[in-house]
């Protein structure tokens, strides 16, 4: 292992992590090399040099073109880490240079968005007014991808739905609290309890396959003895979502709660008194095992970790 080491560290070059993210993006050495501005015979050769030092073959080869193995996978994705950590490191000094504060990329589920993220940025932005920063919203499992390539710095979502959570560290902030929401003024009535029964006769908003609301939803009619929706109006977008519902009355959909509760209080939804059987889920601060924040991120978390307990229940119970 330490000969390993010692030969990659004496002789891995920059390129040749940039030519295997190449690879993977183009599954072709000709356009890889071609991206790269490199001959084909030279990129052949600096992916053999590659392959000699790891004492292993990265892909394979098919008329489909070169895909990676397992030892491929494994390298590309630290590559892509190493390629995006020095960029993060070149901004980072730039910013210092030109006397800002830098950059911090957060990834961040729907339901962390308003009682958590919101309030958390504003401690920062305090602290920090220079601090540049870039927010993506999307599932866990996608942010975690874009964490794993070094695109993000960190998530505020859930670790348990990679193959492999290990690989990351977690530090639980709350529950996401799930509700189901209309528009202000649709016709349901307002009871103290209602059950999916009650909604027979309102077309769903749904979410698309890949989402947690989607197979959250699926389990909630098993359980109420219904089938899911033939006639389902399937959407990715919170947004499509509240503005279908304001504007249809015969809609009905699920949306966290802390996302219902802003649109509660203008008058847009409405949160029907149904309580859900499924367990929810909690989510976290969720970054790489072995990599190293810049300073801005490490406040960042800081400032989320010591989220008082009230705001972290806020967040759960909203």
């Amino acid at each position: 292992m330490k000969s390993t080491l010692d030969a990659l560290t004496g002789r891995l070059r920059m390129k040749q992590l940039q030519l295997l993210i190449a690879l993977d993006e183009h599954s072709s050495l000709h356009q890889a090399a071609a991206a790269m501005a490199m001959t084909q015979s030279a990129a052949s050769k600096s992916l053999q040099e590659l392959e000699g030092m790891l004492e292993a073959p990265l892909f394979e080869r098919s008329r489909r073109g070169m895909r990676p193995n397992a030892f491929g996978h494994c390298v590309i994705r630290h590559a892509r880490q190493l390629v995006a950590d020095l960029g993060a490191m070149c901004e980072e000094v730039a910013g210092i240079r030109a006397g800002s504060g830098g950059r911090v990329a957060i990834g961040v589920i729907m339901g962390a968005v308003p009682e958590v993220l919101v309030p958390v940025l504003a401690r920062l932005r305090q602290a920090q007014p220079e601090l540049a920063l870039e927010i993506i919203e999307d599932t866990s499992l996608r942010l975690l991808g874009l964490l794993d390539d070094g695109h993000l710095d960190l998530v505020i979502g859930r670790s348990l739905v990679s193959d492999e959570p290990a690989r990351y560290h977690y530090h639980p902030l709350g529950d996401e609290q799930v509700a189901v929401v209309v528009g202000h003024a649709h016709p349901a009535p307002r009871a103290r309890a209602m059950g999916f029964a009650d909604l027979a006769g309102y077309r769903w908003i749904t979410y698309a396959g890949h989402m947690p609301m989607h197979a959250l939803l699926q389990r909630e009619l098993d359980l109420a003895g219904m089938s899911f929706p033939a006639n389902a109006i399937s959407t990715s977008s919170a947004f499509v979502t509240v503005a279908m519902l304001q504007g249809d009355p015969g809609l009905v959909s699920l949306l966290p709660t802390g996302v219902a509760a802003m649109f509660v209080r203008q008058k847009m939804l409405r949160i029907l008194p149904v309580r859900l059987q499924s367990r929810q889920q909690t989510f976290g601060i969720v970054t790489r095992r072995g990599g190293a924040l810049s300073a801005a991120a490490r406040q960042l978390v800081a400032i989320l970790k010591a989220l008082p307990r009230t705001a972290q229940q806020a967040a759960a119970e909203v």
